[in-house]
């Protein structure tokens, strides 16, 4: 399949690089000479020089033949523009990122019906989201919901103190028979991903993702080590357009907001939207102010302006002064493996949210995908296609690589974590963590 990004930030830059390791030929254009000659060192794809709304930029990048465009630039109008001059020039179909808000939510379906775009991605839902699946996960980074919610993945660093540490998971998978709730998909450690057997043992500091079933929850939040008290009040430290759609979500569910935001016009705005929230006026970087709102005493504080730096330090800040959990929004990519080292507990950024969206459709038989901040890791939630090499076998005789694990599957709504001796059937959905190289093969044997 051949794809043009455009837009060389960290969206796109991001989204090139899966797709070119999953074997796709990718073009990314931009106009940043410095940022496209870092990338043409480091990533195996066609580097364009130019503006996405010039048709000889796009016909150098191959529109002519293009089977996707993806237009991740931070301006609304150049992705609109881009978007419709590639169908014009012949691409086949077009992806956009939407920052204004006026074109999103009920406007991004019309939006897409009358402009001719096939997808508008809405990065700011998807980071509320990402911070909502957090709640119910003390302590994990990241969580995912396959099959219609039947199976979710959770990601999290293993702790010193959990009762996994030090076993094998034939071992743990042992004290859990007859029937298995959860399975251990991939291990990150030491900057490597590992897609386990039973073999292998978990180490302190592991960065594990976890498939379950729903009901194994509270078994999981154990075994993690991952407890804490009930989540009853939280700040968010940004008023945008994320935050005001999280505080609705959070009150929805009773749970105190407090929102603090350094704007005048858009703190009011703010007041007038929340019934139920609390609306600071101010700089979260003022600790004086920060410390005069108890920040100490939220269960969890979660920053979330456009600024690495003041996020960061206000997360610092709320964890030194005794908050609880700490999640800071950072869009420079660098900065990641940083964060857990100087105590902030979840780092999110919002490339993981909209490369997810890009590569859900790229992958039209594949009907869920996530990615993530650490390690190689795919998840693919796919139906098994009747008379597939799938179809009526065995998971241990399907012959996948070895950086596949098939973690579950789902018949009839009913999710069954898989063993080797699980037989799938046609229209079976099945959740697979899978790194990049070896996901084609996945989609061949089950589609």
């Amino acid at each position: 399949m051949h794809v043009i990004v455009v837009g060389a930030g960290e969206v796109g830059s991001y989204v090139a690089d899966r797709l070119s390791r999953e074997g796709h030929d990718v073009a990314i254009i931009d106009l940043n000479r410095d940022r496209l000659s870092q990338l043409d060192e480091d990533l195996d794809v066609l580097i364009v020089e130019g503006s996405g709304t010039h048709p000889e930029t796009l016909r150098r990048a191959g529109v002519e033949r293009a089977h996707l465009v993806v237009a991740v630039t931070k301006d609304d109008a150049v992705n609109l523009l881009c978007s419709q001059l590639s169908k014009l020039l012949g691409a086949e179909r077009t992806v956009v990122r939407i920052e204004a808000s006026a074109l999103r939510g009920k406007d991004a379906e019309e939006l897409r019906l009358n402009s001719g775009v096939d997808l508008v991605i809405d990065p700011d839902s998807e980071a509320a989201e990402d911070v909502l699946e957090l709640l119910d996960y003390p302590g994990a980074d990241e969580v995912d919901y396959m099959a219609n919610g039947e199976v979710l993945v959770v990601g999290a660093r293993l702790p010193a103190h959990s009762p996994l540490v030090g076993r094998s998971l034939s071992d743990i998978g042992a004290e859990f028979e007859p029937e298995w709730d959860f399975v251990v998909g991939s291990i990150g450690r030491d900057g490597e991903t590992i897609i386990p057997r039973r073999n292998h043992h978990l180490e302190a500091g592991d960065h594990l993702r976890l498939a379950l079933k729903r009901r194994a929850r509270r078994l999981v939040v154990e075994l993690l080590g991952l407890e804490r008290s009930t989540l009853r009040r939280v700040m968010l430290l940004g008023g945008g357009r994320t935050a005001e759609i999280l505080a609705q979500r959070l009150a929805d569910r009773g749970i105190h907001v407090v929102i603090v935001e350094r704007s005048t016009r858009r703190a009011r705005a703010l007041a007038e939207n929340l019934d139920e929230a609390v609306i600071i006026e101010g700089d979260i970087t003022d600790a004086d102010l920060l410390e005069e709102a108890d920040v100490g005493r939220f269960d969890m504080v979660v920053a979330l302006t456009g600024e690495d730096d003041a996020n960061i330090l206000a997360c610092l800040y709320a964890k030194s002064s005794g908050a609880g959990e700490t999640v800071a929004v950072v869009h420079r990519l660098a900065l990641l493996k940083l964060l857990g080292d100087v105590g902030i507990d979840v780092a999110l950024s919002p490339r993981t949210a909209t490369a997810n969206g890009v590569l859900r459709f790229v992958r039209g038989d594949v009907a869920a995908v996530a990615t993530f901040l650490h390690g190689d890791t795919e998840v693919l939630e796919l139906e098994v296609a009747v008379d597939s090499p799938a179809d009526g076998a065995l998971v241990k005789d399907l012959g996948l690589p070895k950086d596949v694990l098939i973690g579950a599957f789902v018949r009839d709504g009913k999710a069954q974590i898989a063993r080797g001796r699980s037989r799938l059937r046609g229209r079976d959905h099945i959740v697979a963590f899978a790194v990049p190289v070896a996901v084609d093969e996945v989609r061949r044997v089950f589609g």
